[in-house]
């Protein structure tokens, strides 16, 4: 029998008729008239197949890679340490889950240093490509292959963004040993998911800060592994991450805003309360969908769109922004919205740098070198700051808006975790009173401050 690697999935040629199920992920392709397999079962499929007759000639792998080089010295953290033993016990496949600042990618280069194997480490964004492979670079000894950002050179170590292994996984899947997902969160529920089913890699390592919900948790640990080793921001404040207060800010709304958000608010409860007569336990996936499928329900949801843009950035909200940047002049200060055209109105408004996924690499470098020698005291964001971007010496944020509830909100406050001595991070929320936004804002701070105080 022949085991093949075929475009991100595995083939087996040459074989004698086989029982249905004796081979996990084994199926009939009538196409070809072939069995095939998913990649990322290659273990599987190879151990159940090794001592069956047949024997079994492995070819899927007839170009491979060269050996790895060496690593230099890395220092670990107790706890880093912890985690990389839990996920060696666990055969080398799980998701480690450590908070924004913690160095999760200094356990990856360990876990890189101690499999010596050829390994693809998979980012969401072309900023985290350009991190990671500066990181390698200061502890691998050989090149540090790129996937993306207008690059594409394959080495035995290689880092890629998520799009750009999801187009080529079909021809490299067959190249690596271990695969590194940085950011795991964002798989487990969307067409993404193929680039880690087209990679046979046994040893898998997912990184996260905000592991996502069911089923997409279930799913992670079926491409990746389960859950390994977990600390909160609450189990190292103070001592591996900073101290920090987090200050609510409640706003209101002037008097047009008000008129808007209730005349909005109307339109959209109206309609709710209409299908929640017929079915009170309908999700808010299922309620959008049916809405769009009707004309006033397709106006609900305008409305409650109208309210979220509303809400984004007010007149109070930018007082107040402007009040804070006063106040925090001399610290260095990171500035998150909602959007993008709140991040523009904020940097014309007070000549600040804003980060966003419009500002090519080389400028967004630049400002963030510049911010982290003092040159510049502020930056403002919209979503390209939450993940991963190394600025450590921050110490204010003004979170203005957000969009994507608690994992979003972990992520910023992250932002500003990253210890430096004598370090004490400062946070402000704004919310706007009598809306969704308090409600929010309150379930946030339970899920840190409140587990900050419990712990201590």
């Amino acid at each position: 029998m022949r085991l093949l690697f075929d475009h991100g999935t595995l083939v087996l040629a040459e074989a004698p008729e086989l029982e249905p199920g004796c081979v996990p992920g084994l199926l009939w392709d009538p196409r070809v008239a072939l069995f095939r397999a998913p990649a990322w079962r290659y273990s599987e499929v190879r151990g159940a197949l090794r001592h069956r007759l047949p024997p079994l000639r492995d070819e899927v792998r007839p170009n491979a890679l060269a050996e790895p080089a060496a690593y230099g010295e890395l220092s670990l953290r107790s706890y880093q340490r912890a985690a990389l033993l839990s996920w060696e016990l666990s055969g080398r496949r799980g998701t480690i889950v450590l908070p924004t600042g913690s160095g999760k990618t200094q356990v990856a280069l360990a876990a890189l240093r101690d499999s010596a194997a050829r390994a693809l480490c998979l980012v969401p964004t072309r900023a985290l490509l350009q991190q990671w492979t500066s990181a390698l670079g200061g502890v691998y000894g050989g090149s540090v292959g790129c996937l993306g950002d207008g690059r594409r050179d394959l080495q035995a170590v290689t880092v890629a963004t998520f799009e750009s292994a999801h187009r080529l996984m079909p021809r490299i899947g067959a190249q690596f040993d271990l695969l590194i997902v940085d950011e795991a969160h964002h798989f487990g529920s969307g067409v993404r998911d193929e680039a880690l089913e087209m990679s046979i890699a046994p040893q898998r390592l997912g990184l996260t800060a905000t592991p996502p919900n069911e089923p997409a948790l279930s799913r992670l640990a079926e491409l990746i592994g389960p859950t390994v080793y977990q600390l909160s921001i609450a189990d190292l404040a103070g001592k591996w991450l900073s101290d920090f207060d987090l200050i609510t800010v409640q706003l209101g709304l002037n008097a047009v805003e008000r008129a808007r958000y209730e005349d909005n608010r109307r339109v959209f409860g109206e309609y709710q309360r209409r299908t929640r007569r017929i079915d009170p336990d309908e999700s808010f996936p299922d309620f959008v969908r049916h809405a769009t499928q009707s004309p006033e329900g397709r106006a609900a949801l305008s409305a409650w769109r109208r309210n979220r843009h509303l809400l984004h950035f007010t007149q109070a909200k930018a007082q107040a922004v402007a009040e804070l940047l006063r106040r925090h002049r001399d610290s260095r200060v990171l500035v998150f919205t909602a959007d993008n055209a709140a991040a523009y109105r904020i940097a014309r408004d007070h000549l600040v740098m804003p980060i966003t996924c419009e500002i090519s690499r080389a400028e967004r470098e630049a400002a963030l070198a510049a911010f982290r020698a003092g040159t510049l005291r502020c930056l403002v964001s919209a979503r390209v700051l939450n993940e991963g971007i190394d600025v450590p010496q921050a110490d204010v944020a003004i979170i203005v808006s957000g969009t994507q509830g608690e994992r979003e909100h972990a992520q910023r406050v992250g932002r500003l975790l990253r210890p430096a001595p004598g370090k004490r991070a400062l946070i402000y929320q704004l919310a706007t009173r009598a809306t969704s936004e308090i409600w929010r804002a309150t379930e946030r701070r339970h899920g840190i401050v409140a587990a900050s105080a419990a712990r201590r």
